[in-house]
């Protein structure tokens, strides 16, 4: 099966600053990736080279197997784009929008008409679409460029930090509407600074840094290479804090944060580690709100891979 998307060896530098640095990725059908950095990583130079709004200077990068680079053309043919902000009409109704686009890709009235009806029922815009869109919310907006980008049917929408800016009912919003168009066939290629987002929406994870790939996979594997489960303990007073540390580090690697009263502790592959925690708690009579077992956030798979914190992770 031919990769929905494919890198070897790309570079692209812009004088001395080297943007690309021999990235290889490899993104099969039917999953979202998403591409995960911190500052200056190289994601945005990465999503503007398959839009083709950038050329690398060496390396190849195919979509459904066209060359990015040979046939610029046949490409935007097979993409769809939505940026961090969302590039509609203010002046014009959502449908007016819809109608827009797909005239400029060579359609009918009529059946630009047929197309932003059907993506008015897909993105559950109907209330709104014959509203002036400088009357919608941020997140009607950004759900109406999801649907400027599908206009064309793209084998490959690319979307660049998609819910920047929006409250978090709009942001489930919008990650519900992406999970719709993925499972009725949309590949994603997916860039965020939210690795909640990432986590929930991502069948793929890859994380790059100085233009290389340094991790990648499911983010369950990427959780289980970060160092395995995790003992989270949460103690009645800042008095147990360090009581708990010591008599944790002897079952297994500490960290606190005494502001929120929590020692964690890592477990690794042993979820039995827990009940020694507990029984050592107990021994020495530490006074505990909750103990838990769970497995690393992506947050902290990130800092591990980078040494960046997730707030500076940016487009």
């Amino acid at each position: 099966m031919t990769p929905v998307l494919e890198a070897a060896g790309l570079v692209k530098r812009f004088g001395a600053v080297e943007a690309l640095a021999g990235l290889d990725l490899v993104a099969e059908p039917g999953r979202v990736v998403a591409l995960l950095g911190p500052n200056g990583a190289g994601k945005t130079t990465f999503v503007r080279s398959v839009a083709t709004l950038v050329r690398p200077d060496a390396g190849t990068l195919r979509v459904d197997g066209v060359d990015v680079v040979r046939e610029p053309g046949r490409v935007r043919r097979l993409i769809g784009l939505a940026g961090q902000y969302a590039a509609v009409e203010a002046a014009m109704t959502g449908r007016e929008n819809l109608e827009m686009v797909a005239r400029l890709f060579g359609r009918g009235r009529r059946d630009a008409r047929a197309d932003a009806q059907r993506l008015i029922d897909r993105l559950s815009l109907g209330e709104v679409a014959d509203r002036l869109v400088r009357t919608y919310s941020g997140g009607m907006r950004r759900r109406l460029d999801l649907g400027t980008g599908l206009v064309g049917a793209p084998r490959l929408l690319l979307l660049d930090e998609p819910t920047t800016g929006l409250d978090p009912r709009s942001r489930i919003d919008l990650w519900d509407a992406i999970g719709e168009l993925v499972a009725a066939g949309t590949d994603v290629l997916l860039t965020t600074q939210y690795l909640e987002e990432a986590d929930r929406l991502a069948d793929q994870v890859v994380i790059i840094d100085r233009g290389r790939v340094i991790a990648e996979g499911t983010p369950r594997e990427l959780k289980s290479r970060a160092g395995g489960d995790l003992v989270e303990v949460h103690v009645r007073d800042h008095g147990a804090v360090d009581r708990a540390m010591r008599v944790l580090e002897g079952i297994g690697a500490v960290h606190a944060d005494p502001s929120a009263l929590l020692v964690t502790m890592t477990a690794g592959d042993r979820p039995d580690r827990l009940l020694e925690a507990v029984r050592a708690l107990a021994d020495q009579r530490v006074e505990i709100d909750d103990i838990a077992l769970r497995r690393p956030t992506l947050d902290e798979v990130f800092l591990g891979f980078t040494g960046a914190t997730p707030e500076r992770a940016a487009p």
